[in-house]
């Protein structure tokens, strides 16, 4: 399940009732831990986080995560320990025993299969189908993997020791190992296989089994399309003396990239990225700049030219190319293909000086058909096939108690919303229906008992006798409660009293010098976070989070790494046409200019 990269959703800490909900459902799930041992593995006073992430085949998983160890993960509503609790509890869960070179399949991602079990002197362990349990190597008890059983022990003796034993959901050396410390296993001596030592005939016959398990192996992976038919075989001998940390090195993540080669496309996802970008690069070069815009920036290139070229229903994404950053690949297209000439002209910042219009590979390329120019600003905003439309948003005020003899005659009762220029109407019809205008000076208001009682404050009762008009109006809308009116194209207008809350731009510190951006109220406006976390990723090509608002049920913040003030802001300004007004925090941005 974790044999690929797995999609981060929330990182949020613990509340206090679920993490006594996680110690019972804990004690629940495995009965053999004390209450001590429960306290130990969730301590009360220390900080725990909720990590939830969705697998590459898109199954929803929540992490138990404390001191940056992942503890515990629960998959459909079931709890499983990883080796990270398993190497301090070894006898947590049934184990099954298998040889070395096998451990290099667990992590490639398939399941044990009964071949490639060693039986003890005891016996099996006693299990159901469907029970949890761990899998060890011979020679060390710590577990190295943690599954379900495929059937019951009692199954497994009655098909003699032949298909899947184990179903496999997490290993040492996985991507959720690597969400730790990428500590080792310990070395627990396996008592059995010290007695009994490892000779060259029984050398032989492990090799045997080993072998055999592989033809399961392989024979599962036709069957079920699985992505782990290759592996690496490994000699026997020495088995004892190559322990588990040098495997690791050895290997490392090289296996793990192997053995998820082969799948259902005969292309790994990593070439058909490659084969993208490289399409999209063509069709830039060759129909998007032109002379006159170089040299130029090799961001705004990816931005304004290489992403509108990319087909509809693809997404361009350079993470999840072998080149993993846009420098890298520019570098390959000028060393490899000679197509272009990147150069730093400013420090850290590279620009596009110069492209070779002659190169045969940029005059033979064809440009696709079916992809259209326009599609540019609406796959970089984000927002696919819907576009967007910034409200209009209008400030209202509505009639308070004190103000209500005052908008009697004109039949606005207490909560009644008007326009601006509807109270100033009213005000002076009012005015004028009393006759109270001054007299000697027109510009002046005489104060009656009823604007005196609305308008005025108490220790002003005796001394203000008439308002210049200005000051009449301001001190009625002063007095009354400022609402807002949002509009939507197509939809019904929404009043909400009291301002309206703006887009919330800052910046914060995660560790000792990492920026994130944080954005919140995306919602008050229409504006979908997600989509907007999507299109941010795409303009700066970093990561970015969604997370729940505390205290707020429909809110979410986008997080996204570094400080992308500048992005965010031409995002919501040129884009979605959100006006500057409604921003809050775009002073924030970084300065230009060298530092000193």
């Amino acid at each position: 399940m974790f044999a690929r990269p797995f999609r981060v959703k929330s990182n949020t800490a613990i509340k206090g009732s679920d993490r006594r909900k996680l110690k019972a459902d804990i004690s629940a799930a495995f009965p053999s831990l004390s209450a001590d041992d429960v306290s130990e593995l969730v301590p009360n006073k220390e900080e725990l986080n909720v990590v939830k992430v969705y697998a590459h085949k898109g199954d929803a998983v929540t992490l138990y995560v404390l001191h940056k160890n992942p503890l515990f993960f629960e998959l459909e509503k079931r709890l499983y320990p990883t080796v990270y609790v398993l190497w301090r509890y070894p006898n947590l869960l049934p184990t099954f025993r298998t040889w070395t070179p096998v451990l290099q399949k667990l992590i490639g991602g398939a399941d044990l299969m009964l071949p490639g079990v060693v039986v003890p002197s005891g016996g099996l362990p006693d299990v159901n189908q469907g029970s949890c349990c761990a899998v060890t190597v011979v020679n060390n008890r710590a577990p190295v993997a943690v599954g379900t059983a495929a059937v019951s022990t009692a199954e497994m003796r009655s098909l003699g020791m032949k298909g899947r034993g184990v179903c496999v959901v997490h290993t040492y050396m996985d991507n959720l190992w690597a969400f730790g410390d990428k500590s080792g296993p310990p070395s627990l001596p396996d008592a059995e296989s010290a007695e009994q030592g490892v000779n060259g005939e029984e050398c032989n016959f492990d090799e045997e089994e080993v072998e055999e398990e592989e033809e399961e192996v392989k024979k599962c992976v036709e069957e079920e399309h699985s992505s782990c038919d290759t592996a690496t075989d490994q000699a026997c001998s020495g088995l004892e003396e190559l322990s588990l940390a040098e495997q690791a090195e050895e290997k490392g993540e090289k296996s793990i990239e192997e053995e998820e080669g082969s799948q259902d496309d005969p292309k790994h996802p990593q070439e058909i990225m490659d084969a993208l970008l490289f399409q999209c690069f063509l069709h830039a070069l060759k129909s998007k700049v032109k002379k006159s815009e170089l040299p130029l920036l090799t961001s705004t290139f990816l931005r304004n030219h290489m992403f509108s070229c990319c087909p509809s229903g693809k997404q361009l994404d350079i993470k999840k190319s072998s080149y993993k950053k846009l420098s890298k690949f520019l570098q390959a297209m000028q060393q490899q293909h000679n197509l272009v000439r990147v150069k730093e002209l400013t420090k850290g910042v590279e620009s596009i000086v110069e492209v070779d219009w002659k190169n045969q590979a940029l005059r033979s390329f064809s440009t696709p058909e079916g992809i259209d120019d326009e599609v540019a600003p609406m796959q970089d905003g984000g927002e696919g096939e819907a576009p967007y439309y910034p409200p209009e948003i209008t400030t209202l005020y509505s009639v308070s108690a004190r103000l209500g003899p005052l908008f009697l005659e004109a039949n606005k009762r207490k909560g009644a919303v008007l326009q601006p220029a509807e109270v100033r109407s009213i005000v002076t019809e009012y005015v004028k229906n009393n006759e109270l205008v001054d007299e000697n000076n027109k510009n002046y208001v005489t104060i009656n008992p009823t604007l005196c009682d609305c308008l005025l404050e108490k220790s002003e009762y005796q001394e203000v006798q008439s308002l210049k008009w200005d000051d009449l109006f301001s001190r009625t809308l002063g007095r009354m409660q400022e609402c807002y009116q949002v509009v939507f194209p197509g939809l019904a207008p929404v009043t909400r009293k009291g301002h309206i809350e703006p887009i919330d731009i800052s910046v914060a510190s995660r560790g000792s010098n990492k920026k994130v951006t944080l954005i919140k109220n995306l919602e008050v406006y229409g504006l979908d976070p997600a989509v907007v976390a999507t299109a941010l990723q795409r303009r700066v090509q970093a990561s970015s989070v969604l997370q729940p608002i505390p205290g707020s049920k429909d809110k979410v913040l986008v997080q996204i790494q570094g400080n992308q003030i500048h992005q965010v802001g031409n995002l919501l300004l040129d884009h979605y046409r959100i006006p500057r007004k409604y921003i809050q925090g775009l002073e924030k941005a970084p300065k230009g200019g060298k530092k000193k």
